[in-house]
């Protein structure tokens, strides 16, 4: 088995472009990573990255390798899941992203109750707001709130989501209601964005009487944590969007309330993404299936 552990050893720092983070995802010293690597490129006869002092970049014999790698391990996971009574005892490591909001109330308290199912699948989540690169970031899924951008990934619709603007009181009796979306564009009220590197949503999706319509708003903050917007809102900083789940409670209790109903935000997908070629892994349908059922069981909820 030691030349399969440096095949993913190679395989998982080429994801991460680092060998520390990739030592650690696999639970080895970055020494026993950096050992494999080179065994690697010593049976081979040649370099399979060039080191800088923060990142590994593939060489161009490590690229080649890298798609012949991909292909063994995900051959033997075929074959050991022939093998096992995967219904049973799938297992194998998951790498998978979530939003903030989403990731902290639904997903991760769920993710023990999975494992005490799974034993033997060991589970890696990165929360954030922005929109992951699965491949490029060596994920195997991610839930995301939105429209995906790339095409070759294969998606699993979760919910289709209402969103809401809303302010807070103290906020609309400062500045008052807004009457039109025009009004969150000029100036005259402040919009609390989510915006990151590379963002490109800078503008709000309304349904207007003439359809959907996206409008540039402006406003003085912003911030890449959607939970930080809420904070904003709530002390009176602004006008947020944001799923209708993620603000009931807030809601309900009177501490937000929902400005310009006639035209609220278009409706968002909650969905799964992950890899045409990770479609047949067991470990990963039984994940995203628990997960489906966990996350609609608590919109239900929250709609209630």
């Amino acid at each position: 088995m030691a030349y399969i552990d440096n095949l993913r050893t190679f395989v998982r720092v080429y994801d991460l472009r680092n060998m520390s983070a990739a030592a650690r995802d696999l639970r080895i010293s970055p020494a026993v990573a950096s050992a494999r690597i080179s065994q690697l490129e010593d049976h081979l006869g040649v370099r399979l990255f060039q080191r800088t002092t923060r990142l590994l970049h593939p060489t161009e014999q490590g690229s080649i390798f890298y798609d012949g790698a991909t292909r063994v391990l995900e051959a033997l996971s075929d074959a050991e899941a022939q093998v096992h009574d995967v219904t049973q005892s799938p297992r194998g490591t998951l790498y998978f992203a979530a939003p903030l909001w989403l990731g902290r109330r639904i997903i991760a308290p769920a993710v023990p109750a999975f494992n005490a199912a799974y034993p033997l699948i060991d589970l890696r989540l990165r929360l954030s707001d922005r929109k992951v690169d699965i491949t490029a970031e060596g994920l195997d899924l991610a839930f995301f709130l939105g429209t995906p951008e790339d095409s070759t990934l294969k998606m699993r619709k979760i919910a289709t989501v209402q969103r809401v603007l809303c302010a807070s009181p103290d906020y609309i009796r400062t500045k008052g209601q807004p009457e039109s979306p025009i009004d969150l564009t000029s100036g005259a009220h402040d919009c609390l964005n989510l915006r990151f590197p590379g963002a490109r949503e800078f503008q709000w999706p309304l349904q207007t009487e003439n359809g959907p319509r996206r409008f540039a708003v402006r406003g003085p903050f912003e911030s890449d944590d959607g939970d930080v917007l809420t904070d904003w809102a709530l002390a009176g900083h602004g006008i947020i969007m944001k799923p209708v789940f993620e603000l009931a409670d807030h809601l309900a209790a009177g501490r937000l309330v929902p400005v310009l109903p006639d035209t609220p935000p278009v409706d968002i997908e909650l969905a799964c993404l992950y890899a045409h070629r990770r479609k047949q892994d067991p470990k990963i349908r039984l994940f995203i299936d628990f997960m489906a059922d966990m996350i609609q069981s608590a919109l239900h909820k929250s709609n209630r």
